[in-house]
């Protein structure tokens, strides 16, 4: 069993990296986050503010790409499409759920400009760490963003939400970002199984570790990141084929639409930018349809 305090303690990584590729310039970034870095604690935030001199940024990520090759790319590009997604004028929703949410800042950069109700959750570390971020760099919880704490390793998903004014029958956006593969299997599926409760016209967006790094048949050059969260603590359990993954969502409600992952992320996203970079076969990221 992975401690919660294990799994909350990598909850700053995806917003360094957000922050930093903030500090290039419009043209040349992979993610626009402009909230990333005052979300993060204050040794963080300095090493970000150095990132603003270009070599300094460009060894960060140089340093990164060493311990798990393609894998600031691919985090980064996981973002953008997200983004994208929440953005789409033809996606129509009533609600976002973000599971896992750690220190995100999309929730807020969506209450700027929207009412649309948004419902952050995860354990209760983060969340209180959340609120006192929130606090310190807005001011006040936007009225929209609801924070709900769940242990979702253990907690039922859907009632948990539904005790936390979140309203069953609303089309939903649910947002796993970089959380699967911190829990257990069982946990996964039931989380998919649940949240395929939600209304006609809701979606799931997630990202996931290929299983087969789980399982070290291929560790895709990235012998240093096993280590840390296979090897040394087994922080990531989870994993899936990708070529099997339609039929596993199926048998939870939900249809698979599309699938993210170096190939479309160099295309869509890295090409214009003209970085040379490349992505990492070890993370994709899913779209699936409630069925």
């Amino acid at each position: 069993m992975v401690s919660s305090n294990a799994a909350a303690q990598t909850a700053f990584g995806p917003m360094v990296l957000a922050a930093i590729e903030h500090q290039y310039p419009a043209g040349r970034r992979l993610v626009d986050d402009d909230l990333a870095a005052a979300f993060l604690p204050p040794r963080l935030r300095a090493l970000v503010a150095a990132a603003r001199i270009g070599w300094v940024r460009e060894a960060l990520v140089r340093a990164a790409d060493r311990a798990g090759p393609g894998l600031w790319a691919s985090l980064a590009c996981r973002k953008r499409l997200i983004d994208d997604r929440v953005s789409d004028p033809l996606n129509a929703f009533d609600a976002v759920v973000v599971l896992g949410a750690g220190f995100d800042t999309r929730a807020y950069r969506i209450a700027r400009h929207s009412a649309l109700p948004v419902f952050e959750v995860d354990q209760q570390l983060n969340i209180d760490r959340k609120a006192e971020v929130v606090h310190r760099v807005l001011g006040a919880q936007p009225d929209s963003v609801h924070l709900v704490v769940a242990d979702l390793e253990r907690d039922d998903i859907w009632t948990t939400l539904t005790d936390n004014t979140f309203q069953a029958g609303h089309r939903t956006l649910f947002i796993a970002e970089g959380l699967t593969q911190y829990l257990s299997p069982a946990a996964v599926s039931a989380m998919f199984t649940r949240l395929a409760a939600a209304a006609e016209g809701s979606q799931l967006i997630f990202s996931y570790v290929r299983q087969d790094f789980i399982d070290g048949e291929n560790r895709y050059g990235a012998e240093s990141l096993y280590r840390r969260f296979r090897d040394r603590t087994q922080v990531w359990q989870t994993g899936f084929v990708p070529e099997q993954l339609g039929e596993v969502l199926h048998e939870h409600g939900w249809r698979l639409s599309e699938q993210a992952g170096p190939a479309y992320y160099r295309d869509t996203y890295i090409r214009p930018t003209g970085r040379d970079l490349t992505g990492s076969q070890i993370e994709w990221t899913a779209v699936a349809q409630r069925v």
